[in-house]
């Protein structure tokens, strides 16, 4: 072997490896269309849910029925109610699991509700940012196993049960979260009789009598990975999730159906009270004024996932 060619080889192996090593680069910081160099979160913990970006496509023209025309929901289907200043809204989480997403307003505030079929979660927002009305879609992206929004206006990618951007223009703007309550359709008719009603006439060609997602919210599989997982429960067991104070605490349904409803604790200073409805599986929180705060209903193990030093209300413990 020449002199040279001994040269030339090491030179080959410097540039495939720097070639190689940009395409890692650029595959862990460019993702169904997204740029994650800026990211709050490690990249390799972003996984590809399956559908490309807006594969699961959001609402963005929700069309609204009485209660009455509501004949596609049964008594017993869940719902996320919203109510604002004497305005009532039901969004039936059988048409949520198609799209995750409605950018709606309420007497012309704009919000997002937002649903994770693979966590259980159902979030509102306000979705003014800054002062401008922003829409959202649904990225085909999950960490811990969550759905990953973006706005449109940026591309920013949004954490729904971190409640804020992880990346893009807007990394680390947080959004303002709704007391939004996760409950039946009998349940929620009965506090708001008036109340209006997503539509099934979506503008999608999609069976919403059938989910997409078969017995997973029974199973104790999982679908893709979460950084930590908290096996003190079965991980579908319904929660309530708090945060006050930059400090959070879980109410797990086993544990709330023990004790009498209201419930009066005391959390991160402040004084609450838990209204938790056995029967409709649902529950609600209230500050000592008797304000309802927001609050998450999720699976177990994704707000374990996310919060994993949450105070665990214990009915034994009291």
């Amino acid at each position: 072997m020449t002199p040279g060619r001994l040269i030339i080889y090491p030179l080959l192996l410097v540039i495939i490896s720097i070639v190689f090593k940009d395409q890692i680069v650029s595959a862990l910081t460019q993702y169904n269309g997204f740029d994650l160099s800026n990211s709050l979160i490690n990249v390799k913990e972003i996984h590809h849910g399956g559908p490309a970006k807006d594969g699961i496509p959001a609402i963005d023209k929700p069309v609204f029925v009485s209660a009455q025309q509501a004949d596609y929901l049964n008594n017993n289907d869940r719902i996320l109610g919203l109510s604002i200043n004497g305005l009532a809204k039901a969004y039936p989480i059988k048409i949520l699991n198609y799209h995750e997403i409605v950018n709606d307003f309420f007497l012309q505030k704009a919000v997002v509700i937002t649903y994770c079929p693979l966590c259980g979660s159902g979030i509102g927002y306000f979705a003014d940012i800054k002062g401008k009305n922003t829409t959202f879609g649904v990225s085909g992206l999950l960490y811990n196993s969550d759905v990953l929004l973006y706005d449109r206006e940026t591309n920013s990618l949004w954490s729904q049960l971190l409640s804020k951007a992880i990346s893009g223009k807007r990394k680390g703007t947080e959004l303002e979260m709704l007391a939004v309550n996760h409950t039946t359709w009998q349940d929620w008719k009965k506090q708001y009789p008036n109340t209006l009603v997503l539509s099934d006439k979506t503008g999608f060609d999609r069976d919403y009598s059938r989910t997409p997602y078969g017995s997973y919210d029974q199973s104790r599989s999982l679908y893709f990975p979460v950084n930590q997982l908290n096996r003190d429960y079965h991980p579908k067991e319904y929660v309530l999730g708090l945060k006050l104070s930059d400090k959070t605490k879980v109410y797990p349904f086993a544990e709330l159906s023990k004790i009498k409803s209201p419930y009066n604790d005391s959390f991160a200073g402040s004084e609450i009270t838990i209204v938790f409805d056995a029967e409709n599986r649902t529950g609600k929180i209230f500050d000592e004024n008797q304000n309802e705060l927001p609050i998450v209903t999720s699976f177990w193990f994704a707000w374990m996932a996310f919060y994993p030093e949450s105070e665990v209300f214990k009915a034994d413990r009291q």
